[in-house]
């Protein structure tokens, strides 16, 4: 597309955002950037629509149709809410579960999100702040609901949001379901279609209670009571990195039975800024340099670091001359894996019909782990919701053990 041409289609665009539908501040926004004397962030900010893909959305914040804002936001929530009122037509009442994580903005997006579901006779259960995205999985099932939607852009930079959108067994959602809604949200083609006020009788606040069954569910599996009982005191340190973990990894840790859990104070403070690091990932070795120190200070055993909606773990441990040393991704899946599988066998829980799942980029090591110990293993695509769906296939028929992928991710449940 020739400049002017360009030009044209953005200014054309950007104007439509001046119009009815939009608040002041977005106005605001819009002008300054039409009356900037440099046209790239009109031109970044409304070339192209923010494409709702197969993982939802993600992008920068800010005005336009191509960031993550109330509008963007709203028009993927309308778009999902009109696929579950057709999908579920059957039902007298659709449920879904609404979390977000610590970044900037995200509290105000699922609030939106939970308004435009309520506004469409969706009862929305909205947690009463940020929360670890396994918990809204969790949460999805546990409350029977047909969908779940998380606001968080995982481990990108502070500019970033996301969208996660999510199935009634609480993971993201695969075919047929995303395209289906990814049709449903192109439909969307004005401000004026999205149900923006919301129906306060049709969301229902959750928190407390909720983490505590989360908690309780994940203490039962656990598989060596007598070696926490014998190790309780090891010196640990964790940190979220500011992100949701600090909500409850320390509670989940302590409810293990471990007593020395040591953390990092300048990262316990949740922070869309992630002030402390350049990158709020695990899998960047300088994200884990205050734990590090930490670490050294107290002369820790291990350190532990989740991402910033705490779906993923970092692991530092310290090698035979006493330097710490970064566990990588694949790592992690093949030390879990291998103990979740003899664990089990030495506790007699095998009947032949249990197997573990790995992705297709995640080490082949693990299927020598696995034939070695003689059980099933299933390759899939990369990303958990694929191996949510092994599970789904494999349900009532086989028992899951494990799975996990080299990008520091790891599920040992169904749940």
């Amino acid at each position: 597309m020739e400049n002017d041409e360009l030009m044209k289609v953005v200014t054309e665009k950007a104007n439509l955002w001046l119009g009815d539908g939009y608040d002041e501040a977005t106005k605001a926004e819009v002008r300054r950037m039409l009356n900037a004397e440099d046209k790239t962030e009109l031109i970044d900010s409304f070339y192209r629509d923010l494409e709702f893909g197969t993982g939802g959305l993600r992008g920068i914040m800010g005005a336009g149709s191509n960031r993550m804002n109330k509008y963007t936001v709203g028009a993927a929530t309308q778009g999902l809410a009109n696929y579950l009122k057709e999908a579920f037509a059957e039902l007298p009442e659709i449920a879904v579960v609404v979390g977000h994580d610590v970044r900037n903005n995200s509290r105000e997006y699922a609030e939106i999100v939970a308004d435009i579901f309520s506004a469409n006779g969706i009862k929305a259960y909205l947690f009463d702040s940020f929360r670890p995205t396994p918990e809204l999985s969790f949460a999805i099932r546990e409350l029977g609901c047909q969908s779940g939607v998380n606001i968080t852009a995982s481990h990108n930079p502070k500019e970033y949001n996301g969208y996660k959108a999510y199935w009634s067994d609480g993971a993201q959602i695969i075919a047929p379901h995303d395209v289906n809604i990814i049709d449903n949200v192109n439909k969307i083609k004005s401000v004026s279609e999205i149900k923006f006020e919301g129906d306060k009788s049709k969301i229902v606040i959750i928190g407390d209670e909720m983490d505590q069954k989360f908690l309780t569910a994940i203490k039962g599996l656990q598989l060596s009571p007598e070696a926490v009982a014998q190790y309780h005191d090891l010196k640990l340190v964790y940190t979220p990195i500011h992100g949701t973990g600090v909500k409850l990894i320390p509670a989940s840790l302590r409810n293990y039975g471990f007593t020395n859990i040591i953390n990092v104070p300048e990262q316990d403070v949740p922070s869309g800024d992630f002030p402390t690091v350049e990158s709020p990932n695990p899998e960047v070795p300088s994200a884990m340099a205050m734990a590090i120190a930490k670490a050294k200070e107290v002369e820790a055993d291990l350190i532990l670091a989740s991402d910033p909606d705490a779906d993923r773990i970092g692991c530092v441990l310290r090698d035979d001359n006493g330097e710490y040393v970064l566990i990588n991704g694949n790592q992690i899946v093949m030390i879990l894996l291998n103990y979740i599988m003899t664990r089990n066998k030495e506790l007699g829980r095998i009947t032949g019909k249990e197997y573990i799942v790995k992705t297709i980029v995640t080490t082949e090591t693990i299927k020598s782990i696995a034939d070695q110990n003689g059980f099933k293993m299933y390759d899939c695509y990369t990303g958990f919701k694929w191996i949510a769906a092994v599970i789904r296939d494999n349900e009532g028929v086989a028992r899951y053990l494990g799975g996990g992928e080299e990008s520091y991710g790891f599920l040992a449940e169904e749940f």
